[in-house]
């Protein structure tokens, strides 16, 4: 039997990459690809990207010139660039980059067996096509997941059009997977050992499909035997619907954190950005979801620095900052993205979006702390996901997707526990196993 070909993925960007880069796996391991972390050690070497912050394509053409001389070294080694870069540049990379042998858009990557086929023939190939037929569909099914949890993408693509973004370009409309599908591959998830799914889209709460909205789907997949914990991401507030918000009240395996992008405090900035969202609809929509699950910890992003923001509009976002009181956000300094409305924008002095994000992220910080400061003495699920550093300590994920050290010398990876918190860190809790 011939060895088996070695396939090193680099991962950019956010979780629907992640999940994307799973099933490419799985794809070329049809056709005989086993991973591999280390890329010198690679028969083909695939770089899925991510073109949502400044500067992402020169990062990808500054990673591909490091495999120069990996190329060099091994001619027959295959080169492959995925994802949203993939996408807007196209043909572009083959002209910059001759090391390259194909570029695949995120619509299109069920063909890439077929398209390594082509190249080992001498071709270079692209294909960012937006094609008709359903890429899951042409998928093999789901291996075996590294851990407990797992990704399950439901929803892809935008129709919102936020000014700043590229999505709708790179992702194309939004597409809901069909709901008997999600249901199936669910099923293979947990049968595989997987006791906690994140549902993932663009704009995950807009999925819809036989009737039901992602309340529904929720409700449908809480009653698989197994299947301890649901978790979305990420969420567009003009999506929240009255039976998703619902369902954190009802539901007891949809666990009490949401994270739901507000990306500014100031209705001046958010009609510029086209959020079609004004403040105080996202403060009263937070007081809805609280209402219907008290304990529930909310995480934002924040852009900083739009252009035309001025001192008062960045205020207004502090102000809604203080008003929420965020476990945790994710803040970026307003980056250009080439073909965007706003990228036509003149844009604020670098040194201004500077200060502002500092001034933002210390408030941030500040609310995180206190978070988790109040998690100490209180009792939470927690799924282990891994081994700690230290010997008889596991790390896993509490309900509100705090990291948690325990102290557990029998644990053991993909137990769900009860936790006392004993202690806050900067970014991770520790806590002691009750009933153990």
């Amino acid at each position: 039997m011939s060895e088996a070909r070695k396939l090193f993925i680099k991962t950019y960007g956010c979780q629907m990459n992640v999940y994307d880069s799973e099933r490419m796996a799985e794809a070329l391991g049809a056709k005989g690809y086993v991973l591999t972390e280390v890329a010198e050690e690679a028969d083909m070497v695939l770089l899925n990207t991510c073109h949502i912050r400044e500067k992402a394509a020169e990062k990808v053409y500054s990673d591909l010139g490091r495999l120069r001389p990996l190329k060099t070294a091994k001619p027959d080694l295959k080169i492959g660039v995925a994802g949203c870069v993939a996408q807007a540049e196209g043909e572009e990379i083959l002209k910059r980059m001759p090391l390259v042998d194909l570029v695949v858009g995120p619509q299109s990557y069920h063909r890439l067996p077929d398209m390594l086929e082509r190249t080992e023939g001498g071709a270079r190939v692209v294909d960012t096509d937006f094609p008709e037929e359903d890429k899951f569909d042409h998928l093999p099914e789901r291996k075996a997941t590294r851990g407990p949890a797992a990704f399950l993408t439901v929803q892809e693509g935008c129709d919102k059009f936020c000014a700043f973004c590229v999505v709708p370009y790179t992702r194309g409309a939004e597409v809901s997977r069909p709901f008997a599908r999600l249901m199936a591959e669910a099923r293979g998830l947990v049968e595989k050992g997987v006791r906690e799914i994140t549902l993932l889209g663009q704009n995950v709460n807009a999925w819809s499909n036989d009737g039901r909205g992602l309340g529904g789907l929720i409700r449908e997949l809480a009653r698989i035997d197994g299947l301890e914990r649901l978790r979305y991401t990420t969420s567009h507030p003009n999506d929240m619907a009255d039976d998703l918000i619902e369902a954190h009240g009802a539901e007891p395996k949809l666990m009490p954190y949401l994270h739901l992008p507000v990306q500014s405090g100031s209705d001046r900035i958010l009609k510029a950005m086209n959020r079609k969202h004004t403040a105080e609809h996202y403060l009263r929509l937070v007081e809805r979801i609280r209402a219907a699950r008290p304990d529930i910890l909310l995480t934002s992003d924040f852009i900083v620095g739009f252009p035309g923001e001025t001192e008062a509009d960045f205020e207004a976002t502090l102000d809604l900052i203080r008003a929420v009181g965020f476990g945790s956000a994710f803040s970026f300094k307003y980056s250009a993205r080439p073909g965007t409305p706003a990228a036509e924008k003149p844009e604020l002095p670098a040194e201004v979006c500077d200060a502002r994000l500092q001034r933002l992220q210390a408030l941030v910080t500040e609310q995180q702390r206190a978070a988790q400061v109040a998690m100490v003495g209180r009792e939470v699920g927690v799924l282990y996901e891994k081994a700690g550093r230290l010997p008889g300590q596991m790390v896993g994920k509490s309900d509100h997707l705090h990291a948690v050290h325990v102290e557990d010398p029998a644990g053991r990876v993909g137990d769900l526990v009860r936790v006392r918190i004993t202690a806050s860190a900067p970014n991770s809790l520790a806590g002691e196993r009750l009933g153990a």
